[in-house]
C-alpha cells in the first residue's frame, strides 16, 4: 500500500484535507487515481513530514481520495476521508514514495452502548466549552471545530454505528498521542472510556486554570 506518514493521526470516517507538493507524494496521488486504491495515513513520531528519515507508528488508518483538485504546478489539493484502521507489517521503502504491506484491522464486537457514547460526547463537549473560555477553537489535529451553543447538537445523540464513535474521537480537543492512543485502543467501550477519561482530566486542568484566574 501507498502511505503518508503525517504529524496528524486520522481516525476512521474523518476528513483530511492535504496540500500535497513533494514530487513523492505528487507520484502517490498520480498512481491512487489511475488505479482507484488509497493511501494509508501514519503518524509521524520524530521527524519531518518533508524529505523522509522520520519515525512513525504502526498503526493508523485508511483513507480514500473523496476530492482531488490538480494545480498548474503540479501540485495537488486533496480530500481525503478515513476508512478503516490498518497495521503497518513492514517497510518496503521510500522510492517513488513509500511503501508497506499492511493488514486491515476490522472493528471487534460488540458495540458500546448509548449511555457509554452519551457519557464521552459529554466529556467532549465540556473540554471544549472551557477551551472556548480561553479562546481556543482549534482541534488537536488543526481543524477547527465547533464551539458556543451550536456545539452541543453537533455532537450529542444516541446512535452508536462505528461512524458515530469515531466522529466523537475525531472532535475531541486532545493532544495527538493522546488521539493516537484513540485509534490504537482495542474496540469501541475500551476508546470512549479513554476518551472520556482524556477529556475529562483536560477539563479538570482548564477549570482550575480558570478558577485560578
Amino acid at each position: 500500500m501507498a502511505m503518508f506518514p503525517l504529524s496528524t493521526v486520522l481516525m476512521p470516517h474523518a476528513p483530511l484535507a492535504l496540500h500535497v507538493f513533494e514530487e513523492r507524494y505528487r507520484a502517490l496521488v498520480a498512481d491512487c487515481l489511475a488505479d482507484r486504491t488509497g493511501f494509508g495515513v501514519v503518524l509521524i513520531t520524530r521527524g519531518s513530514e518533508v524529505g523522509g528519515g522520520d519515525e512513525r507508528v504502526s498503526i493508523g488508518t485508511l483513507a480514500r481520495i473523496d476530492l482531488a483538485q490538480p494545480l498548474p504546478d503540479g501540485r495537488w489539493a486533496l480530500v481525503a476521508r478515513g476508512t478503516k484502521r490498518i497495521r503497518v507489517e513492514s517497510w518496503l521503502g521510500e522510492d517513488p514514495y513509500p511503501r508497506a504491506t499492511v493488514e486491515v484491522l476490522d472493528e471487534p464486537v460488540p458495540s458500546p452502548g448509548a449511555a457509554t457514547l452519551h457519557e464521552a460526547q459529554l466529556a467532549v463537549v465540556r473540554a471544549r466549552a472551557l477551551l472556548s473560555e480561553l479562546g481556543e477553537d482549534t482541534g488537536a489535529a488543526g481543524t477547527r471545530v465547533p464551539t458556543g451553543p451550536d456545539a452541543d447538537d453537533t455532537l450529542l445523540g444516541e446512535d452508536t454505528d462505528d461512524a458515530s464513535v469515531w466522529r466523537i474521537c475525531a472532535q475531541a480537543p486532545i493532544p495527538i498521542a493522546d488521539r493516537q492512543l484513540l485509534l490504537e485502543a482495542e474496540d469501541h467501550t475500551v476508546r470512549l472510556e479513554l476518551l472520556r477519561r482524556l477529556c475529562g482530566e483536560l477539563s479538570d486542568e482548564i477549570a482550575r486554570f480558570l478558577g485560578g484566574n
